[in-house]
């Protein structure tokens, strides 16, 4: 028995070991200025980004059973999963949790908004990454591809869960993305390429990727948008309870 166990350890450490040195890529070199931004400039105009700006608030579901609510507008996000549902302003961290409908105590509430905030920076993320490429902290490099296309290199020097990540897109002829490399600390291989396909136009015209394939997929489901509260929550606003506590 303990054999085999030895054996099946091994198998996993070479294995791991061969996908290390096969996928592991180095980080591309790019340049950065006018031509880098004009790139980003294309990129942002193909996703609709003035339209994502003026998207108030949207919902969606995030594998792993996270259901999200984000008002863009007054920076309030709402995360559900298991038995807890946890509302927050994005900022300041302040907020409010649940558990089966109960409010938490204040100690216990903290923990949860930390973990909220964490979700919902990693599945905001994967939301809409290309509209995060002019985030506070961001630089941007122009790369030439061996192919002879060109690709937009984000560098996150601040900000998020993880500041230092690293993000080549690959554009198609319309400059949409159809592909994201990463250099991120949580992932020990670098290069990891996932997939920006699927792509689903927003009532209020913003364009987002439903799907992304790689080591291993990733799908959003039922993402809904409003350019205002009332239109995408006709009955009540959300974060009522929210606004009242903060003021």
């Amino acid at each position: 028995m303990i054999k085999k166990i030895l054996l099946t350890i091994i198998i996993l450490i070479t294995v791991g070991l061969v996908f290390f040195f096969i996928v592991d890529e180095p980080v591309p070199q790019g340049k950065k200025g006018k031509e880098a931004e004009l790139l980003a400039d294309k990129m942002l105009n193909a996703i609709n980004y003035d339209d994502w700006q003026n998207t108030e608030i949207i919902a969606w579901e995030f594998p792993g059973g996270h259901l999200h609510t984000w008002d863009k507008k007054r920076h309030f996000a709402r995360v559900q999963w298991d038995d807890y549902t946890v509302v927050f302003q994005i900022d300041s961290l302040k907020g409010l949790a649940y558990k089966n409908g109960e409010q938490v105590s204040s100690s216990e509430a903290s923990d949860l908004i930390q973990t909220a905030w964490e979700y919902w920076a990693n599945d905001s993320f994967w939301l809409n990454a290309p509209a995060k490429i002019r985030d506070g902290g961001t630089e941007r490099q122009l790369v030439e591809l061996e192919n002879g296309e060109q690709a937009l290199l984000v560098l996150y020097h601040g900000g998020g869960v993880t500041p230092g990540d690293k993000y080549l897109w690959g554009l198609d002829e319309n400059h949409l993305p159809v592909y994201c490399k990463m250099w991120v600390s949580i992932i020990p291989v670098g290069g990891v390429k996932f997939s920006w396909e699927d792509w689903q136009t927003l009532s209020t015209g913003a364009k987002i990727a439903q799907s992304h394939k790689g080591i291993i997929g990733l799908e959003l489901k039922n993402i809904r948008a409003g350019k205002t509260v009332r239109a995408l929550f006709p009955e009540s606003d959300p974060f009522s309870e929210l606004d009242s506590y903060l003021n």
